[in-house]
């Protein structure tokens, strides 16, 4: 089991990528790397460990380095139920979630998420990109498990419906709304590879 930690990243790659064909997002190559390696290198200096929840292709996520933990739930209830089972598993004071398709994640959002948590009440919080909520793009106190596993045992499954009912402190991150940008289509692996070639 990972080691007692300040902060602990999760990255999601259980999804089932119905846009992309069925493809596993984090493997597929953007700019000749697997994109999960770009959502790697942005987030690996914020935090203290990295846990990636795959539901598929485990052994070639645990080529990354880094554990994998699966889902409890084998039904796929969405990235609610992939935390919920990494907080269960993993001693750590908070955890920020991400995608496995954000290749441009801010290289600050775990600072700014703990530093808009400290002090507070909120359990949690999530990032504001411009003036659309960006619900994976959050962070969880620990303290907020058991709230997240009554509200997952209820039948609830959208992220979004749970910042909303437990009061999520919402982070601006307007200053880096291209950092959200993720990939569901072709067409926008396409767009973000176009993107990083001009950087």
């Amino acid at each position: 089991m990972p080691a007692d930690s300040d902060i602990t990243a999760i990255i999601l790659a259980g999804g089932r990528a119905t846009r992309m064909g069925g493809e596993d997002k984090g493997l597929i190559l953007l700019d000749g790397r697997p994109m999960l390696e770009h959502v790697l290198e942005r987030i690996h200096p914020q935090v203290d460990q990295i846990i990636i929840n795959a539901n598929r292709n485990q052994e070639a996520y645990e080529a990354f380095g880094w554990p994998v933990i699966s889902d409890n739930d084998r039904n796929y209830r969405g990235p609610l139920s992939g935390i919920a089972t990494v907080m269960q598993s993993v001693s750590s004071h908070c955890f920020v979630t991400v995608p496995c398709d954000a290749p441009l994640l801010p290289r600050d959002l775990a600072g700014r998420f703990r530093d808009a948590l400290e002090g507070a009440a909120a359990i949690s919080a999530v990032a504001d990109g411009g003036g659309v909520i960006q619900p994976v793009f959050a962070l969880f106190k620990k303290s907020a498990e058991p709230a997240l596993n009554h509200f997952i045992q209820a039948g609830e499954s959208k992220v979004r419906l749970w910042h909303r009912q437990n009061s999520s402190i919402v982070v601006d991150f307007s200053d880096t709304p291209e950092a959200f940008l993720n990939i569901n289509t072709p067409e926008q692996l396409h767009a973000i590879e176009a993107r990083l070639r001009n950087r």
